[in-house]
């Protein structure tokens, strides 16, 4: 599903963040993308997003090479994104009634999608529950807490049924126990849709806890793709786990 090949990509005036670098991920996979700050990681994520292009080489995803973004991708970043005038239903709100103002024209929205308002409004009333915010429905980003606004965040993307979710440190402002109540509640829901997941962190715990299959960045260029799976339960009991912390002490060997 998720193919660079050959990807060479450089910022102007700068070095190559990636020269010749080619990777690949099936569909439904859960990745965790971990390396030091500087090395490609937000960049990997915005070439996977359409949001930036290569300068030579391609990024595939279903067999489409992407030149700009793609209405089934969907992407989660770690400053929220909300409209702070808008209530939480709204932002959730927000993705569909933009497909409402273009319509299914395979390009800004999919060709299936075709949601009346009453549909729309249910669905958006199926993921404030799903992700806890109902009771906050009608407050606005600047009345909740951190964990609400990054649940707000999610809801806004899965609300718009992506088969690929991109994730930038989406977790990284949260305390602790929020941090891996959604981790574990993120994983859990993309894993019901079947949607792919590509997280972005520089945590070394939450890409063992997160990621089913590891990419390891290092200092650019990165010309190779190295990869650890990592293939585990999504649960609390594995946080605990010898398992995991042998995996942690694998990643911080490896880095």
């Amino acid at each position: 599903m998720l193919e660079l090949h050959s990807v060479t990509f450089a910022y102007p005036g700068q070095p190559p963040v990636f020269e010749r670098f080619s990777w690949r991920g099936e569909r439904g996979d859960v990745w965790a993308v971990l390396g030091p700050s500087g090395c490609g990681k937000s960049t990997l994520l915005m070439l996977l997003a359409g949001l930036l292009c290569p300068q030579s080489g391609e990024v595939r995803i279903d067999d489409e090479r992407i030149v700009r973004p793609r209405p089934r991708t969907g992407l989660i970043l770690q400053e929220y994104g909300l409209l702070p005038w808008a209530t939480v239903q709204d932002n959730v709100m927000l993705g569909l009634r933009i497909r409402r103002f273009y319509g299914p024209d395979g390009r800004h929205v999919p060709r299936d999608e075709r949601l009346d308002p009453a549909a729309a409004q249910a669905r958006v009333a199926h993921w404030l529950a799903r992700l806890g915010i109902a009771d906050v429905a009608t407050k606005y980003p600047g009345q909740i807490s951190g964990g609400q606004r990054q649940r707000t965040a999610i809801a806004r993307t899965l609300v718009l049924d992506p088969d690929l979710v991109l994730m930038d440190e989406p977790f990284s402002a949260l305390d602790a126990p929020t941090r891996e109540n959604l981790q574990t509640l993120t994983l859990s829901l993309c894993a019901e849709m079947g949607t792919t997941v590509v997280l972005v962190t520089h945590n070394i715990e939450e890409a063992a806890f997160v990621g089913q299959k590891v990419l390891l960045l290092g200092k650019p260029p990165n010309h190779q793709a190295h990869i650890i799976a990592n293939p585990h339960l999504t649960d609390a009991v594995y946080r605990r786990s010898a398992e995991y912390q042998a995996t942690c002490m694998d990643l911080r060997k490896a880095l």
